[in-house]
């Protein structure tokens, strides 16, 4: 092993290759330079990079956003991924800005002398939609929303990065460092954040090993990835296969949280069966407050994200009904009105990655603003169904 003050290093052979772990940090300048150094000295006849496919297009083309299906976005429920996604985008750029270097300077520097100089670039680190969905399963609920909501919270911080997250920085792994800004117990974050990634990486690096027999392979990622994928290649015995396979399953959610729902909705059709029973007066009133409590709050919140005020209406009317089945979410009808309403411009898909890093921004960009629409109003409708479901209990027994 060979280390250096900033840029430290660890060799190992494997199968008759030689692994070169260089362990960097994400803001810095002299990680790249040593990048370049070492792939410029002609030792190496390929490179792998700490970035996942998704990651890799992300980086060498940021114009990727403005070909998003939005639709498909919201139909297939994956807006607080994006969200999420964005907020971490706006969190690098906050440190963009601060710093005068991109995150990941590296990495880009690995991929244009790669490209230059034909060398195989190797891209090891897994899906980061995967990565997120298994941090979320990882976490108990409360702690999960707590996360997403520091997250959000995060793109209306004026503050800039503090020394303490500066060194967590350059102990190399821009998620970790993210999201151990608004966690309570790093811990929860730990094993798919960080561990399941260095075993992940160390397994494609022995199947890429195996398959293509690099002779010398560069491997350039977060310095606090380095110790935990050398340990996995030293020792490791199962079939790179395998460990990828299981590494990339997403965890099947618990049962009883997908009840809940209909579960409520079972109550609620009991009471409106019971006010009906005792007189007709009740039942009607029973129905009023369902329908003003969940769609006033449901249009409320289209309200509070700036909504078209056709898809405030949308909201009030849509969100009684949905309520009533799990299978459909406010968000869903209202997120789509909006978006037919007011189609984002390509324009808008641009300027997503900077308007995302303040406050403003997310409401000026019409690509945004149709997220916190669908996450506001189906936050309204959520509360709605629980003030109203005690609403007309209460009126049941009194």
């Amino acid at each position: 092993m060979t280390a250096g003050q900033q840029e430290p290093q660890i060799d190992i052979g494997l199968d008759g290759s030689r692994i070169t772990l260089l362990g960097t940090a994400h803001v810095s300048r002299a990680s790249a330079e040593k990048v370049t150094e070492l792939l410029e000295s002609g030792e190496y006849n390929a490179v792998a990079v700490e970035l996942c496919p998704s990651r890799y297009n992300a980086l060498l083309n940021p114009d990727a956003l403005a070909k998003m299906d939005l639709f498909k976005v919201v139909r297939e429920g994956r807006v607080p991924l994006v969200m999420a996604s964005l907020a971490l985008g706006a969190y690098q750029q906050r440190l963009a800005d601060q710093f005068g270097i991109e995150p990941g300077a590296e990495q880009r520097e690995a991929i244009r002398i790669a490209r230059e100089a034909n060398l195989p670039l190797l891209l090891i680190d897994r899906e980061i939609g995967v990565t997120l969905k298994r941090v979320s399963r990882n976490l108990a609920w409360w702690k999960r929303f707590g996360l997403f909501a520091g997250l959000l919270a995060s793109i209306v911080s004026k503050e800039e990065v503090d020394e303490a997250e500066i060194e967590r920085l350059k102990e190399g792994d821009m998620l970790e460092t993210t999201f151990a800004e608004f966690a309570e117990d790093r811990q929860d974050l730990y094993l798919p954040l960080i561990d399941e990634r260095d075993r992940y990486m160390s397994a494609r690096l022995r199947e890429e090993i195996e398959q293509a027999g690099h002779e010398n392979l560069l491997v350039v990622i977060g310095a606090g990835h380095m110790q935990g994928i050398a340990g996995y290649l030293e020792t490791e015995q199962d079939p790179p296969k395998k460990i990828i396979e299981n590494l990339e399953r997403i965890p099947k959610p618990s049962r009883w949280p997908k009840l809940i729902p209909w579960v409520i909705v079972a109550l609620v059709m009991v009471g409106f069966l019971i006010g009906f029973m005792r007189s007709p007066e009740l039942g009607w009133q029973l129905v009023m407050d369902w329908v003003l409590i969940n769609g006033g709050l449901s249009a409320l919140g289209a309200l509070l994200a700036a909504a078209h005020p056709i898809t405030v209406i949308t909201a009030f009317l849509a969100a009684p009904i949905t309520s009533l089945n799990p299978t459909i979410g406010a968000g869903m009808v209202t997120a789509g009105m909006e978006i037919f309403l007011r189609k984002p411009t390509v324009a808008d898909f641009g300027a997503l990655r900077n308007d995302t890093t303040s406050l403003k921004g997310w409401w000026r960009n019409r690509v945004s603003r149709i997220l916190l629409v669908f996450f506001l109003s189906t936050l309204g409708s959520a509360v709605g169904t629980y003030v109203a479901g005690f609403r007309i209990f209460e009126r049941l027994a009194s």
